[in-house]
């Protein structure tokens, strides 16, 4: 074989198999495109007759009003103790429900009601489960407490399953042949293995429901999301800006934190 045999430049292999089948497949990708457009009724002079609106919103909102700042700061407090005490829980109820849905853990029954359980929770996002808790436990901070419980728990009971089926059988069989029971397996066998990557999915979690418990009260469940609806609904933009503000420092700060403690775990 010569050299002139050997390409002279490195190119990157077909991701479909064949170059006809990424060709088609990009086509097809576009005609797809083109037709959601189409069907969903677009409407580009509808899109450019809203940009005024936007500009004379935008404009509204500054200088943004800080006066209220007792309202505000009450929100963020509300917004800040949900994160918290949803995590907390969700972090005590997903250690059962992460147990249980461990193959390698539970019997089979049980391995298929939990795995059932989490894939039907994690079906349904935050916003829709604060709206049934909103109809079912009224307007506040217990809706949304309660939204943010159960969607950590789902969470965190998921991402622990998972890493205790992957650990490794030796520690968990050595601990077994001594007749250990099944907690006394967990604990001397699995937890070790698990905690350090828990610690960091629960901090991760943590960080998530700050931001999560910004949005759900939009729909009423409670914290700063619910003042940001009502500023909103009253056309006081020049609040609203102010709240968003704070919201995005809420959040930088919850990520600050959370990367804090993680280079602490390392």
């Amino acid at each position: 074989m010569t050299t002139a045999s050997y390409p002279s430049a490195w190119r990157a292999p077909p991701l479909f198999g064949s170059r006809l089948r990424q060709h088609l497949a990009l086509w097809g990708a576009g005609a797809y495109l083109a037709w959601s457009i189409v069907d969903l009724g677009v409407d580009l002079d509808r899109m450019l007759a809203g940009l005024p609106r936007a500009w004379n919103m935008l404009a509204r909102m500054f200088p943004p009003d800080f006066v209220r700042w007792q309202l505000l700061l009450d929100g963020m407090v509300e917004s800040s103790q949900m994160a918290l005490a949803a995590t907390l829980c969700g972090i005590v109820l997903s250690v059962p429900l992460g147990l249980a849905a461990a193959r390698n853990l539970a019997p089979r029954p049980i391995y298929l009601a939990a795995r059932g359980f989490i894939v039907v929770g994690r079906t349904l996002h935050e916003v829709i489960i604060a709206i049934f808790c909103v109809k079912l436990f009224g307007f506040g901070a217990v809706a949304g407490l309660i939204t943010l419980a159960f969607a950590s728990a789902i969470f965190l009971g998921k991402m622990l399953a998972e890493d205790i089926e992957n650990v490794h059988s030796g520690p968990v069989e050595a601990v077994r042949a001594t007749g250990a029971g099944f907690f006394q397996v967990v604990v001397y066998a699995i937890v070790p293995q698990v905690l350090a990557r828990t610690v960091g999915v629960m901090i991760y979690r943590l960080d998530a429901n700050v931001r999560h418990s910004t949005v759900i009260g939009i729909v009423g469940a409670g914290g700063i999301g619910q003042t940001l609806s009502a500023s909103f609904s009253r056309y006081d933009y020049d609040f609203s800006a102010a709240i968003l503000l704070s919201i995005i420092a809420l959040v930088a700060l919850g990520e600050w934190f959370s990367d804090w403690v993680r280079r602490k775990l390392r």
